[in-house]
């Protein structure tokens, strides 16, 4: 186990915290999570119940990951990421129990991009990145690319607008009703007006 003695985060006595993991100050790990040897997990972060996290998993700062969630080794999560209650990153892409892919070489990489919001029960299939600040609908399956600020929902996930940085639904013109930020169209998606 590691030492949470120091004060620097908090792991909840339920909670199962490897020797070699690195965690950040602020962070919190609530009941019965497991963080695997190798991790590092930026500053204030929030692990809700039952949260798995993999060897070699990199998670950014400011990230909540809420219950019942496994972030496998091959996902990458930037500042700010929102993990809805259950929902599933895969990191194989044609698993086999008689002829097993295991070991770091077999992982496909998942980039989840800053400030990207997953809603509960959706589902990201491996090798795909999710762009800064999309918004990933509840119950949705991501089967591709995600483009900066976009709102994907459905099963495959399709695009239904886009979404602010603060989480408002952009108008026609890619302006935010909300906080009157304004976006233009770039190469991977949105990008803030001005920027």
């Amino acid at each position: 186990m590691a030492d949470t003695s120091s004060g620097a985060f908090f792991a909840h006595p339920s909670a199962c915290v490897d020797e070699g993991a690195q965690i950040g100050e602020g962070t919190k790990v609530w009941h019965f999570c497991h963080i695997s040897r190798d991790t590092v997990i930026g500053r204030n972060c929030t692990f809700g119940q039952n949260v798995f996290v993999a060897p070699n998993v990199r998670i950014g700062n400011f990230c909540k990951i809420q219950n019942n969630v496994s972030v496998y080794d091959g996902v990458e999560l930037e500042d700010y990421v929102f993990c809805g209650p259950s929902m599933v990153f895969t990191n194989v892409q044609r698993p086999r129990c008689k002829y097993p892919q295991t070991g770091h070489a077999f992982y496909v990489r998942t980039p989840i991009g800053e400030g990207a919001s997953i809603g509960a029960n959706a589902t990201i299939v491996c090798g795909h990145r999710i762009g800064k600040h999309a918004f990933i609908a509840a119950g949705s399956v991501v089967t591709k690319d995600v483009p900066n600020h976009a709102i994907m929902m459905g099963v495959p996930a399709r695009q239904h607008g886009w979404a602010c940085e603060c989480g408002a639904t952009l108008d026609k013109s890619l302006a935010c009703p909300s906080c009157e930020r304004r976006y233009i169209q770039g190469p991977d998606g949105l990008e803030e007006e001005n920027r």
